[in-house]
């Protein structure tokens, strides 16, 4: 049991939970709405928060299927300053005000930065406009949702609990993190590599756990009969289709992919497909153009689930050519990597700690050094004229994604601790399974 934890008696009190989230909807994290979906399934009464609005035009079919309501606090406090300043006065009366104003200007002296007043601002508003029936918030991310969750629950006197993820564990300061996982109830996060970074700057290490998002593997089905396997390169009407799928950032290593993709000989027939929105998606497409690359690459954007698991199913090989940003922002374990490998895609990806919890190189997958395109273009080429090996990797991948990344273990965890254990989802399944140790 995670030290902190709530018991399932204790835990049983809590009646709706928030969970604070950056934005809602966003197109890239699917796995937060598949895990707000599945949770309420099982009984759990959900409201969520969301520090920005949303961005991007469409949706996932899973978005349809959330039924929580929505509080969208003031992105930045100069455009809502009447909200703010009503916030203020209401959480002034707070139980936990001082404590939290005392807390937020200790961080304030150690990160003196608009955005950490922001945050404060942002926590005001949510402590006075919370619905009174809330009984615990749960922030996903560890840096600003964590920072306002952390001051409203301090001023409405609630417990509170993280999931942390990649960004938000490897560009927060060290003192920040321990000032959380100290305050917090209870952490999870979704890689070994994480989780044991954050236990040992906890104040006990079994506050963290590993829980993995796993995939919904109702939404990705097993493929349809693929007709398109064969091709080895050698016929420029059936070219090798190369997928990747991830925001146009420079920790997703595209800058990478289509640098080694300029390596290859010229006789060989592909074509590369992306799909994801980002600020460097200009850029791309400019450094794609100098490499004489323009004609075989099609820039999609971003996309709905269905037509991304149209785009899995038609392609031969998928690439994620991750790497760790100057920032230090790295990938935790993609939630793409699972998906393609649902799809009996064949996978190359980078060796960053969290991508090799899922991939083993040489059986379920290639794995290359990040940031080196001339290893990645070898790859690229073996795989791409040996469709009996692509195939090979494809099915053992789909098969231990299957066996054991199956979101349900995961949810299971969750749903205890947040007090489920034991309860029946509204389709029978029983809630009981432990967390993921």
């Amino acid at each position: 049991m995670i030290a902190g934890a709530p018991t399932a008696e204790e835990a049983g009190a809590v009646r709706r939970v928030a969970f604070v989230l950056k934005g809602y909807p966003r197109l890239s994290e699917t796995f937060i709405a598949q895990e707000i979906a599945a949770l309420e399934q099982r009984g759990l009464d959900i409201e969520i928060v969301s520090l920005r609005h949303p961005t991007d035009d469409a949706r996932h079919p899973v978005h349809g299927q959330i039924r929580a309501p929505v509080l969208y606090l003031p992105e930045y406090l100069k455009d809502a300053p009447s909200r703010v300043l009503a916030g203020w006065r209401r959480a002034r009366g707070l139980p936990g005000y001082a404590a939290a104003r005392r807390a937020w200007l200790r961080d304030l002296a150690r990160d003196p930065t608009p955005n950490r007043i922001r945050r404060f601002g942002q926590a005001l508003v949510l402590a006075a406009e919370l619905r009174p029936d809330v009984g615990h918030l749960h922030a996903h991310f560890l840096h600003t949702p964590a920072s306002v969750t952390r001051y409203a629950a301090i001023m409405r006197g609630l417990g509170w609990s993280v999931s942390a993820h990649a960004k938000d564990i490897w560009t927060t300061p060290d003192w920040e993190k321990r000032e959380k996982l100290l305050s917090a109830q209870w952490a999870v996060t979704c890689t070994e590599t994480g989780r044991d970074h954050l236990a040992a700057l906890a104040p006990s290490p079994d506050k963290v756990r590993l829980v993995y998002h796993g995939l919904d593997l109702a939404r990705f089905a097993p493929p349809p009969h693929r007709t398109h396997d064969g091709a080895d390169g050698s016929d420029p009407t059936n070219p090798v289709v190369v997928l990747s799928v991830g925001r146009a950032v420079e920790k997703k290593g595209h800058d990478d992919l289509l640098a080694a993709l300029a390596l290859l000989p010229p006789d060989l027939a592909w074509r590369f497909v992306h799909i994801g929105g980002g600020a460097l998606a200009r850029q791309l497409k400019g450094q794609a153009a100098r490499l004489g690359l323009a004609e075989r690459v099609e820039w999609r954007g971003a996309r709905s689930q269905p037509e991304v698991l149209a785009a899995y199913r038609a392609a031969d090989l998928f690439v994620l050519a991750a790497k760790i940003g100057r920032d230090g922002d790295r990938d935790g374990l993609p939630n793409v990597l699972m998906e393609a490998q649902s799809q009996r895609v064949a996978c190359i990806a980078t060796r960053l700690p969290g991508i090799g919890e899922l991939i083993e190189d040489g059986r379920t997958g290639v794995l290359v050094a990040p940031g080196n395109p001339h290893e990645l273009a070898a790859a690229l080429e073996a795989l791409m004229r040996d469709s009996t090996r692509r195939a090979r990797l494809a099915a053992a991948g789909e098969a231990r994604v299957r066996d054991e990344f199956d979101m349900r273990s995961g949810i299971a965890g969750l749903a205890m601790l947040f007090g489920l254990a034991g309860r029946e989802t509204r389709t029978g399944m029983p809630a009981a399974r432990a967390a993921a140790e």
